[in-house]
């Protein structure tokens, strides 16, 4: 019998314990781990079950075999409670490129041609220069559709006539990025192909895709921890300490905001073992 769950869109599926198995191993599980833990929560499954409530259930199964782990397998929601604004995803991309070798600013008003931008990344590297327009959604069911590209689009060409016009500017490459924690739509990443954006999500491109800029920097946010409560989470968010790599370098942090010193070994044995970025897989 088939079993149909029902994504954050409203869309039904069949429940696919393959997809399941690649995102318990891509978090670091082991083979015996994660088909140990995709087992349980199939033996549970009912038809009409949500996504959210079998990513529920495999979290909280990885918290009590490695929470480093869970850490990863928690990217998704951990990028989503980065909220409610989304100046703090704002940041973390930021964080993202200038690890990556970007030079990074953020929030800036910029002249274009015939109007001023506030820009939420502008990020340059050699002779490239991009133009980066952050999308964060709190709901997976939130997506960016055609008409977000289209007046990004608009945006970046206003923006870029004004770049070509700046000394030393004649020569350089300019783009106009978005970059989403949800996802693109079919006709947002066509028009957005074509008129020559570099979209990028969490899984779009199959190469640069924001999961693995995350992955390959090591940089995951600090709601990724699951030694943390959400009221931690928030007062760290307020400080606008975004990574979980900060609060590893500067472990006072934790105590600023009134954590004791007989949960401090714990949240930063976690937070030192999920930003490392050659992990053992989880063997339990």
């Amino acid at each position: 019998m088939t079993i149909t769950i029902t994504k954050a869109s409203g869309e039904k599926q069949p429940f696919e314990k393959s997809k399941l198995l690649r995102s318990l191993t891509r978090a670091g599980a082991s083979t015996i781990l994660a088909e140990k833990i995709a087992a349980e929560v199939e033996k549970g499954l009912r038809s009409g079950m949500s996504t959210q409530h079998i990513y529920k259930k495999a979290h909280d199964s990885l918290k009590k075999a490695s929470r480093p782990v869970a850490g990863r397998y928690h990217l998704k929601t951990g990028i989503m409670e980065l909220g409610p604004s989304g100046f703090p995803f704002e940041l973390y991309v930021s964080e993202i490129l200038h690890h990556l070798g970007y030079e990074v600013q953020v929030g800036k008003i910029v002249e274009g041609k015939c109007v001023k931008h506030e820009i939420d990344v502008i990020a340059q590297k050699a002779n490239h220069h991009f133009m980066i327009e952050c999308k964060y959604h709190n709901s997976p069911a939130m997506v960016c559709d055609v008409k977000v590209p289209l007046y990004i689009q608009a945006r970046f060409k206003d923006v870029e006539a004004r770049w070509k016009e700046m000394l030393g500017h004649g020569a350089m490459f300019h783009q106009g990025w978005i970059v989403t924690n949800t996802r693109f739509t079919t006709d947002a990443i066509t028009y957005g192909t074509c008129a020559g954006l570099n979209l990028v999500s969490l899984d779009f491109p199959e190469k640069g895709s924001l999961r693995e800029m995350i992955e390959e920097t090591g940089l995951y946010p600090l709601t990724c921890l699951t030694s943390l409560t959400q009221h931690e989470k928030k007062s760290l968010l307020e400080k606008k300490i975004i990574l979980c790599r900060e609060i590893c370098h500067d472990p006072n942090q934790l105590k600023l905001i009134g954590i004791p010193n007989h949960r401090l070994k714990e949240i930063l044995e976690e937070g030192h073992r999920l930003c490392h970025k050659l992990i053992q897989h989880a063997q339990h």
